[in-house]
């Protein structure tokens, strides 16, 4: 078995004020977001992959200091179009964002990504870091990605299947996942959700 760690990356700014940070904006952690890194221990692992963008990579430097990440493009946020930088409120009297709230998020972001292109990607990814594993036989991996990445990859692999939008986590939560390396290289792709949340610290 492999097991892995999907890791949400810790505060940034855009995430205190609660706006659409995708694609478009890549901005660093914030200074709190770095006090929270240095308060947790987290498992060691083979390897570790990580979404190309600052928060990301600076949260996987923090946690697993001194292991170079493999960075995945695949793993970067998904593009909010012309949601990104803004919060609820700042959407409340947008036509287009009422729209999107109504579908239940299952609309493209004006001028930017759908859930179907954005898991899509995300799905690869993932798929390129088990087979990495596979090939250099890697017992154990952390991803430190986004939110949306985390939910994508979950709400494709996990079983028992749970819609999208069970997988969310806060910053610097996650998942602890086990996979069979012999099924998935026949083609059996599945994941087992073993614990969840702020458990898997401990």
């Amino acid at each position: 078995m492999i097991r892995g760690y999907l890791i949400r990356h810790s505060m940034t700014g855009s995430n205190a004020l609660g706006r659409y940070a995708g694609k478009r904006t890549d901005e660093a952690l914030s200074t709190e977001g770095i006090s929270l890194c240095l308060d947790r221990i987290y498992p060691q692992t083979d390897v570790v992959y990580t979404s190309p963008m600052r928060r990301c990579i600076q949260t996987a430097g923090l946690l697993y200091c001194g292991k170079k990440p493999v960075i995945r493009e695949q793993f970067a946020e998904c593009d909010f179009g012309i949601f990104e930088g803004k919060n609820y409120k700042e959407l409340s009297g947008e036509p287009e964002y009422q729209k999107w709230i109504a579908s239940n998020g299952t609309l493209p972001f004006p001028e930017g990504e759908s859930r179907e292109e954005f898991q899509v990607r995300c799905l690869e990814g993932f798929c390129l870091c088990i087979e990495h594993c596979i090939q250099y036989q890697y017992k154990s991996f952390a991803m430190v990605v986004h939110g949306g990445t985390i939910m994508s990859i979950l709400d494709g692999f996990a079983i028992p299947h749970r819609d999208y939008f069970h997988w969310q986590v806060k910053n610097l939560e996650g998942y602890e996942i086990e996979t069979d390396e012999k099924q998935w290289a026949s083609g059996r792709r599945e994941i087992y959700v073993r614990r969840e949340g702020t458990d898997i610290w401990k």
